[in-house]
């Protein structure tokens, strides 16, 4: 007995406990995420629910997310007590307009500094670098002063030409392209293709993956753009959804705290962003995991 007592645990006993060990370890992984990921989503969920209520129900439990009665009354009054629509007709054009000319222009600049060879191309990319490393808020005065010398100021070229140009863009897509073999390129200037047109055939449809990156970070920053708008423009009309947001909160409706008008404004501004993000991350994913079969 006594020896059968001193034998060391076997080979399955020892696979169990561990096994055992591996599924605890995951629980609590699991747990730890859905923990966080409910904290992260019940600002959001609140958000949801206070757009429904009514405005008594929401000033007394802003904090519930389930409304006592289910009305649209807030969503009614966004579309005909505000300027919401013309805020998002706004946001739409300066969107759409400032994430094109960013994706090309930063594409371009990007392709110059990965390939082309010229005097001061390391200062260039360094200034870039340090032009990551300036906190935008210390910019919004020059930029006013540069905005309104140039006859732009209040106009919808003030809020869309600064932002056709931005240095994590123009990083971005350096790094993606000096990752492309060069060899590449060398069959299309046999071929005496020129180098932009090595840039547009060649190189840029290889570059999927971190133009649809560049896509959906210039899309969620100019369609979130506050400070900008702020300095670039003054008329009511000109207001994007972040600056006409901001003057709903600051108290331009009048009296009380009208929750149920601020938060569905607010939802529906996020709608458009998440819509996009969803939509290129799937081919971001999917890009990405065929570069990687392919490497």
């Amino acid at each position: 007995m006594t020896a059968l007592a001193d034998r060391p645990a076997t080979p399955t006993r020892r696979r169990g406990d561990r096994g055992a060990r591996t599924l605890a370890s995951r629980f609590l992984g699991y747990a730890i995420l859905v923990f966080f990921s409910l904290v992260f989503l019940y600002p959001f969920v609140i958000q949801i629910g206070n757009s429904l209520k009514t405005e008594p129900d929401a000033a007394a439990n802003p904090l519930s997310p389930i409304p006592d009665q289910v009305v649209l009354d807030g969503f009614v009054r966004i579309f005909t007590g505000t300027n919401f629509p013309v805020w998002l007709g706004n946001s739409l054009l300066v969107t759409l307009v400032a994430t094109t000319g960013r994706v090309f222009f930063c594409s371009l600049a990007g392709y110059a500094l990965a390939r082309l060879r010229f005097r001061g191309r390391s200062g260039l990319f360094a200034a870039v670098i340090a032009v990551m490393a300036v906190p935008g808020v210390v910019l919004l005065i020059p930029k006013f002063l540069v905005l309104n010398q140039l006859g732009i100021y209040n106009s919808y070229a003030g809020l869309i030409v600064p932002l056709l140009a931005d240095a994590a863009g123009v990083f971005i897509m350096k790094q993606f392209f000096e990752s492309i073999p060069v060899s590449v390129e060398e069959a299309a200037r046999i071929d005496g293709a020129s180098i932009f047109r090595t840039y547009w055939s060649v190189v840029l449809p290889m570059a999927k993956p971190a133009l649809i990156t560049l896509t959906i970070l210039s899309f969620q920053g100019t369609w979130n753009e506050f400070p900008h708008s702020l300095v670039s423009v003054q008329d009511p009309n000109l207001f994007t959804l972040p600056r006409g947001l901001a003057d709903l909160v600051s108290g331009s409706l009048g009296k009380g705290t009208q929750y149920p008008l601020k938060l569905g404004a607010a939802l529906l501004a996020t709608i458009p962003v998440a819509i996009i993000f969803v939509f290129f991350q799937r081919y971001f994913v999917r890009d990405a995991n065929e570069g990687a079969d392919k490497g």
